[in-house]
């Protein structure tokens, strides 16, 4: 084949029988010349028709308007760095440069880049799309998950650089701080949309007991831009990605009025990358704001439901009466039946007797022998028949006794002080139940359950705040305070008498 450099066709020259001959070679490598000096590299517009991928990895592609129709080839390795998929159908703009192919005896465009001709089509190729993922569910709301309330470890797929990452940190920061794993990703151009899946799945993949945490909830983010900038987040592959997320996800891409396919998908939306930070953590002054209240009002209840409690208790005590009282009347009545019992054993007995003298003067030895043996049975079954008496009477007592011992103790307040209270009393031995009816310097004495100690009244607490009645320097030296009287212990009634102590 001639060089193409060496071609040089005149065709200035008229047609004769003198007129030089050209090879076919020559011919389409001098055409082929003349179009790529003449048009070198150019953007056209058309619509994408009969679009196929050869196993060599190269496109081939018509691109057609109203009026004509160019061939077109995208070589494997710039079909690689497309930002756009071109689809059958498709309105671009293609750049490239206008060459022949000798093979054909045709002319056609090799394509460097494309786009969609005007935000219009761009437009109903993302519409379009929105409608075949719509139905396939993908964007169904039974499909979303719930973002956890408090995570620990919080995945960002964004760029390293820029303010929103930035922004992110300094809002979780300022709300909740958390582990933060960064996958970084370039958020726009060529690749961008593989890439921001791939850190989707990635995530994803990680054990939840392997060496690096597995997120709680993604963030998938980046700032504002064009409608071609945000392009990779229209991309079916990351939507696809974002929805088969088995982790929650919350899309932050773009300004507020931004919105990309991968909103739908995903579980939760932030308007900006700042709102994904504050949906993703709850305050954390607010909880511990929130927890100390209910801290409080716990607090409160209780106390109030001991204070009830006590008054109720209290209450049942004043409506008791005195124990020592309501065993007075059983005490008297037992010692009483007790005496008539041995009165009437005595005379019982001193009339037996005087029987057995009035008949013993008219009979026998034998007699007075059988007579004798007689009473002696009739006495030894009397005394039997007084000893069942005495025990049932004395067993009956006893339990209505029991009955009211247990009653006394139960609202005794001892038991008060086994559960941490005491018992305050001033000298007299009276017991003091307000604050009033304390004197500075008065000398108490406060009663635990172990025990009682001594005290000297210090100043008044108002509010919470200790109000000492006196300064330091006016404070007299303090003084033992005396031991409480013990109150005179009743005589026991068994100390003297034949009668013993039930008690």
């Amino acid at each position: 084949m001639a060089n193409d450099s060496a071609v040089n066709l005149d065709v200035s020259k008229p047609a004769g029988g003198n007129a030089p001959v050209f090879t076919v070679t020559e011919i389409a490598a001098a055409v082929k010349r003349t179009v790529e000096e003449t048009f070198g590299r150019v953007r056209v517009r058309g619509e994408i028709c009969e679009w196929k991928v050869a196993a060599s990895g190269h496109a081939y592609l018509r691109l057609k308007d109203t009026g004509a129709i160019l061939d077109s080839v995208i070589w494997r390795g710039s079909l690689q760095k497309l930002g756009l998929r071109p689809e059958e159908g498709m309105e671009v703009i293609a750049t490239g440069r206008i060459t022949t192919y000798a093979g054909k005896s045709s002319y056609q465009l090799i394509i460097d880049s494309i786009e969609l001709a005007g935000e219009g089509a761009l437009l109903k190729l993302i519409e379009d799309r929105k409608k075949r993922l719509a139905a396939e569910g993908l964007f169904d709301p039974a499909r979303k998950k719930a973002l956890p309330f408090l995570p620990e470890v919080i995945g960002v797929v964004t760029s390293p650089k820029g303010a929103v990452i930035r922004d992110i940190l300094h809002r979780l920061a300022d709300r909740f701080p958390r582990h933060v794993l960064v996958w970084p990703v370039p958020v726009q151009g060529e690749g961008a949309a593989e890439k921001i899946a791939a850190a989707i799945d990635g995530f994803n993949a990680l054990a939840v007991d392997g060496p690096v945490a597995r997120p709680d909830v993604l963030i998938v983010a980046r700032g504002g831009g064009s409608l071609e900038d945000l392009m990779p987040f229209n991309e079916e592959v990351v939507v696809r990605a974002a929805a088969a997320s088995d982790i929650p996800l919350i899309s932050a891409v773009g300004h507020e009025t931004d919105t990309t396919l991968i909103d739908y998908a995903s579980d939760r939306r932030a308007p900006t990358p700042t709102a994904a930070a504050e949906m993703a953590v709850p305050v954390r002054r607010e909880l511990i704001e929130l927890v100390s209240d209910r801290s409080h009002r716990l607090l409160a209840s209780a106390g109030r439901y001991l204070a009830e409690r006590e008054d109720k208790v209290r209450n049942c005590g004043r409506l008791l009466g005195d124990p020592a009282r309501l065993l007075e009347g059983p005490t008297q009545s037992l010692d009483r039946c007790a005496e008539r019992l041995r009165s009437v054993l005595r005379v019982f007995v001193q009339k037996e007797e005087a029987k057995l003298y009035d008949i013993s003067g008219g009979i026998r030895r034998s007699t007075v022998d059988a007579l004798v043996r007689h009473s002696a049975s009739n006495l030894d079954n009397a005394r039997k028949q007084f000893a069942r008496e005495f025990t049932r009477t004395m067993s009956e007592y006893s339990r209505q006794l029991t009955t009211v011992a247990a009653r006394f103790d139960a609202s005794s307040y001892t038991n008060v002080l086994k559960r941490g209270f005491a018992v305050i009393r001033d000298a007299s031995g009276h017991a003091i139940d307000s604050a009033g009816a304390t004197t500075a310097g008065g000398h108490v004495a406060i009663e635990f359950r172990d025990g009682t100690v001594g005290a000297t009244v210090g100043g008044a607490i108002v509010g919470g705040d200790a109000r000492p009645s006196e300064t330091p320097a006016e404070k007299p030296a303090a003084s033992k305070a005396p031991a409480p009287r013990s109150k005179p212990r009743k005589p026991d009634p068994g100390s003297s008498g034949s009668q013993g102590s039930l008690l």
